[in-house]
């Protein structure tokens, strides 16, 4: 099939390295960010950032743009990118590690636009923190800014990187984001690229057990979010604790999978794009081509959209739920299709489980009031609880979601006494 007769499916989530300098010298940097005063000299410019947004606007998708680092917030251009990409219809949304945050930051983020922040926070303990961000005073810096958005009403998430040393922590982190008022929390498992090749490992086991653990987290926090990142195996996991919940309803590949290069892609602070940040070969240059122009036509982006994958993953009867992490297997020097060594998975055998499908296999409909009250739900957030609701309701064998829908999931989440104007989530 040529690339011109494939369809390019849309384009949901974009990361755009903005810099490298950082304040902080991490320990699982996957870009291995220095604390350069100055970018480096081939550092994308205003009017390079700005004419990509516009590239993005143009492909009509409604595009979610993550700007980060390095520190996004080292950038003095940074409220005009968000103002610009805000101004085409763009959600604007910054990964930060936070702490640069103040009462006049914030302001100035939503003033230019700013959708919500997502903050890094890897431990609760100060030390703990400040040794793995690698500066002494970011964690009491961090949990200011975390403050200072909680005080004016900025959206934030938590972005926990989850290793050997802090995994304990799950639980505690899952309360501490909960009673801070977070909207989500997000755990980020590593893949060992950059200086993340120096941070010990999770084991295969002790992942597998941290994925059900989040399960279980989810179910005792439901005003929370509570979500892996790279750990497409979550889909496995919850389909053999229960292969009948709600989850399941949300393909691995649209919901909590891996969607590198299917609906996110990657520009790094040179204007190379990637699949994702933690697969490094660049498919293009910015400078020499269209972002909108790669997403259609670059063989790897194809090669992800239809995998064929080797191993294990190939013949493991979950592979449509999960199907790995592509890039794991390229930090440990194997190809883009082999199996993910973070798996502890025996693969079975037999045909590959298919999503649970809503009602007729097709997705309910949404009554008008009901789009309405979707519509005052956060952007960064609205994807996620569309698709949740949807579930929901395809679980009741219902065909339309309606504010009563909403008003349910609203309950469980937060008690029959919830005021009737609040959020769904």
């Amino acid at each position: 099939m040529s690339p011109e007769d494939r369809a390019a499916p849309a384009l949901s989530l974009l990361a755009v390295n903005i810099t490298r300098r950082c304040n902080l010298a991490c320990a699982h940097c996957y870009l291995d960010a220095t604390t350069l005063a100055q970018g480096d000299e081939d550092e994308l410019g205003t009017e390079e950032v700005k004419g990509l947004l516009d590239d993005v606007a143009s492909l009509g998708h409604g595009t979610m743009v993550v700007l980060t680092g390095g520190e996004p917030l080292v950038r003095d251009d940074l409220d005009a990118l968000i103002r610009h990409g805000a101004a085409r219809g763009l959600p604007m949304v910054v990964g930060t590690n936070g702490m640069l945050l103040d009462e006049e930051r914030v302001r100035a983020l939503r003033a230019a636009g700013a959708l919500g922040l997502g903050i890094s926070l890897d431990s609760l303990d100060a030390d703990r923190h400040d040794r793995f961000r690698g500066r002494d005073g970011a964690w009491a810096r961090t949990l200011a800014g975390i403050e200072c958005c909680r005080r004016l009403g900025m959206d934030f998430q938590l972005h926990f990187s989850v290793t050997d040393e802090n995994a304990e922590e799950l639980p505690a982190m899952a309360e501490f984001a909960r009673s801070c008022g977070a909207r989500a929390l997000n755990v980020f498992f590593l893949v060992c690229v950059g200086r993340a090749r120096t941070v010990s490992a999770l084991t295969p086991h002790r992942y597998e057990a941290l994925l059900a653990q989040l399960i279980g987290l989810q179910s005792a926090y439901p005003g929370l979010i509570v979500r892996p990142r790279c750990a497409p195996h979550v889909k496995r996991v919850a389909y053999q604790l229960r292969p009948q919940q709600d989850l399941n309803r949300i393909s691995g590949r649209e919901g909590d999978g891996c969607i590198a290069g299917l609906h996110y892609a990657r520009v790094n602070h040179r204007g190379g794009v990637t699949a994702c940040p933690y697969i490094e070969e660049e498919l293009g240059t910015l400078r020499t081509h269209r972002l909108s122009t790669l997403w259609s036509d670059a063989e790897a982006f194809v090669r992800l959209r239809e995998p064929a994958l080797r191993g294990k993953c190939g013949v493991c009867e979950y592979r449509k739920l999960c199907g790995g992490c592509r890039a794991r297997p390229l930090a440990r020097g194997g190809g883009l299709m082999d199996a993910d060594p973070l798996c502890a998975y025996r693969p079975r055998g037999g045909e590959a489980i298919e999503p649970l499908a809503p009602v007729q296999g097709a997705a309910p409909a949404w009554a008008v009031d009901a789009e309405q009250r979707l519509a005052r739900v956060p952007v960064f957030l609205r994807t996620l609880v569309r698709k949740r609701a949807e579930a929901y309701v395809g679980g009741l064998g219902e065909s339309e979601v309606t504010t009563r829908h909403l008003s349910e999931m609203v309950a469980a989440r937060f008690g029959a006494g919830a005021a009737p104007g609040r959020r769904a989530q």
